[in-house]
């Protein structure tokens, strides 16, 4: 009951995250990013392939020999959906054959939508195509309104309820962890959240390099 866009930026390195869901609390199962690649996890979630992909990526492996590893390592793989993309923009997904239908997978130049119980099969390859028309934008930006297109394309068959936005960027840490966990329209929440946030994130970056040069509050 799940879609998301993922992608690598190639000017910055950075990689993003964005995903809805009528289910509660999604991102927080779902969407994993670091420094050196990503994992999203969905349809019947194993929240462990999010860890365990990234661990794997910061050991150098590539999203193939990645992704082949957690569909080795989760319970019944016919019910996932999972992508990886690695720190090349080299992009690989799984969507097993008991994925809820419908379901459907756009692959771009280091992006990927994922998509299930889909009111159209045409909303990733509509993400997908938002995204590389915004191409020179923030990461951040291009993955919100790439999945503002999933939802005009006619998003999931039930109401969405929850969403993120998640983007990893040379730290540890994400530099962007927004997530509406539950809401009527959790997507227009959530570019609120991104309107807001998103003047000060240099900011919040800045203060963790270096405090005492960075800007008050």
């Amino acid at each position: 009951m799940t879609y998301s866009i993922s992608a690598r930026c190639p000017e910055t390195g950075a990689f993003g995250i964005a995903i809805t869901s009528s289910s509660i609390a999604v991102p927080a199962r779902c969407a994993w990013v670091g420094p050196l690649g990503l994992v999203v996890s969905q349809n019947v979630t194993d929240p462990a392939l999010g860890p365990t992909g990234l661990a794997l990526l910061r050991q150098g492996l590539g999203a193939a020999a990645v992704l082949n590893s957690l569909t080795l390592g989760t319970p019944q793989p016919a019910w996932r959906q999972v992508g990886v993309i690695d720190r090349y923009g080299q992009v690989a997904w799984h969507s097993g054959a008991q994925a809820l239908a419908t379901t459907a997978i756009a692959e771009g130049a280091g992006c990927l939508a994922l998509g299930n119980l889909l009111a159209d099969d045409k909303v990733p390859g509509t993400m997908i195509a938002r995204f590389e028309a915004t191409a020179g934008q923030p990461l951040a930006e291009r993955l919100m309104s790439a999945l503002e297109a999933g939802l005009d394309a006619g998003g999931e068959t039930d109401d969405e309820h929850a969403a993120g936005l998640h983007v990893a960027h040379l730290f540890d840490w994400p530099v962007v962890d927004l997530r509406v966990d539950w809401h009527d329209a959790p997507i227009g929440e959530l570019r609120a959240l991104w309107e807001r946030y998103r003047p000060q994130q240099k900011d919040y970056v800045a203060r963790a390099k270096n405090p005492g040069a960075a800007p008050s509050f």
